[in-house]
C-alpha cells in the first residue's frame, strides 16, 4: 500500500491526513503544533509514505525541518498557486490537508522552494534590515512632515537620520512640537545603531562568495542590493530557464492564456517581492548612474512611460543576473543593452 500525507498547518495547530492510491483517507487528526505528536501519528505510515506535504504559511519552518531530519520526503505547497485547481478542493481543515495529498499523488501540486535552513537564517537577517530601513524611513518623513508643517521647511532625509537632541532645540519650536520631534529622532537613533549592527553580520556572511562579487559589477547593483538577490535566489540551479527567474522575480506580467486569448490576470502575488523590490532599486540606480541604461529608459519612456521603462530596465536587470550566476561571468554591458 502507498501512503500520502498532507497537513494543513495553522498557527497553535495541524490537521494531519494520511490517504491512499484512491484517495481515501485512512487517518485524520487535529494536533497541537508539536513536533514529536506529528511524527508519533505519522510513525505507521512511513515505510509506505510517498512523501508528507505542509502548506506554506509564515510558520513552516519547524515542521518542516523537523520533518526532514527525521527522514521524511517533504514538499512544502505553494499555496498562491493551488487556487487553479479550486476544482477539486472542498471547504474544511480535513478536507484541504488531504486536497494536499491529492495533488500529491495526481502529480499536480504547486511546490515552493525549501531553503537551506543556514542559508534561510542569512536571508532572513536581510528582510530583517529591509524592515527596520521601512521604519526608519517613517520616522524620518515623520520628522519632515512636523518641520514643514511648523516652519515651511522641510529638512531632507539625511539631515533628520543625523540630528542630535541640539539641533532640535535649536529650531526654536513649541515645546509639544519639540517633544514630538524628539521621540522621532530617538527612535532612528535606536534603528540607525540596530541597521548598521545586522549590516556587519551581513558582510560577513555574503563578502567572501563568489556570487557576491558577480552581482555588484552590473550597473546599479551595490553591497545592500547584491546581499538580497543572492540571498533571496538561493540556488539559481533551481531555475531551468531565464523565464523562469524573471517571473519568480515578478519583472514579467502575470496571464493566462487559452486558444491564443488572454482569459485573465494570473496571481500577481507569485514569486518574490523582495527580488521585485530588489530589481526595481537597481534599475532606478543604473538609470542614474549607467548612461547606456539611461539611454534606453529614454527610449522605452518615450514609446510608453516611465513606470514601464522603469520595469523593463528591472527585467534586463534580472535576465543579465541569471546569467551571471549560472554562467559564473561579470556583467556584460553590451549583451545587456546592446
Amino acid at each position: 500500500m502507498t501512503w500520502y500525507s498532507g497537513i494543513d498547518l495553522h498557527s497553535t495547530n495541524s490537521v494531519v491526513v494520511v490517504s491512499d492510491e484512491v484517495d481515501r483517507v485512512v487517518l485524520q487528526r487535529r494536533l497541537p503544533n508539536e513536533l514529536g505528536g506529528i511524527l508519533e501519528v505519522l510513525k505507521p505510515y512511513r515505510e509506505q509514505l510517498v512523501a508528507v506535504v505542509v502548506e506554506s504559511t509564515y510558520n513552516w519552518y519547524w515542521l518542516v525541518d523537523g520533518l526532514q531530519e527525521a527522514g521524511y520526503r517533504v514538499h512544502l505547497a505553494n499555496t498562491a498557486a493551488i487556487r487553479q485547481y479550486d476544482g477539486l478542493k472542498h471547504s474544511g481543515d480535513v478536507s484541504d490537508a488531504a486536497h494536499l495529498a491529492q495533488l500529491l499523488r495526481l502529480g499536480i501540486l504547486p511546490t515552493g522552494y525549501i531553503m537551506p535552513k543556514a542559508e534561510r537564517a542569512a536571508r532572513d537577517l536581510a528582510r530583517k534590515r529591509l524592515q527596520l530601513v521601512r521604519c526608519r524611513t517613517a520616522q524620518v518623513l515623520a520628522v519632515e512632515n512636523l518641520f514643514a508643517r511648523n516652519t515651511g521647511a522641510r529638512p531632507s532625509g539625511n539631515v533628520v537620520k543625523r540630528f542630535v537632541p541640539q539641533d532640535i532645540e535649536r529650531a526654536g519650536l513649541d515645546p509639544d512640537v519639540t517633544l514630538a520631534i524628539q521621540a522621532n529622532v530617538g527612535v532612528i537613533r535606536v534603528l540607525n545603531q540596530e541597521i548598521e549592527r545586522l549590516e556587519r553580520r551581513l558582510q560577513e556572511r555574503v563578502t567572501l562568495r563568489s556570487e557576491f562579487a558577480l552581482l555588484k559589477s552590473a550597473p546599479g547593483i551595490g553591497e545592500t542590493l547584491a546581499t538580497t538577490i543572492m540571498l533571496e535566489t538561493g540556488t539559481v540551479a533551481r531555475f531551468a530557464r531565464v523565464g523562469n527567474f524573471s517571473s519568480y522575480s515578478r519583472c514579467v506580467d502575470s496571464a493566462k492564456m487559452s486558444n491564443g486569448k488572454k482569459k485573465g490576470e494570473g496571481n500577481v502575488k507569485n514569486g518574490n517581492k523582495y527580488l521585485a523590490w530588489a530589481f526595481v532599486e537597481a534599475a532606478n540606480f543604473a538609470v542614474r548612474f549607467c548612461p547606456q541604461a539611461k539611454r534606453f529608459y529614454e527610449r522605452k519612456k518615450a514609446r510608453t512611460n516611465a513606470i514601464v521603462a522603469i520595469k523593463a530596465i528591472a527585467h534586463k536587470l534580472a535576465r543579465a543576473c541569471y546569467h551571471m550566476l549560472r554562467e559564473g561571468e561579470p556583467f556584460d554591458l553590451k549583451r545587456c543593452f546592446g
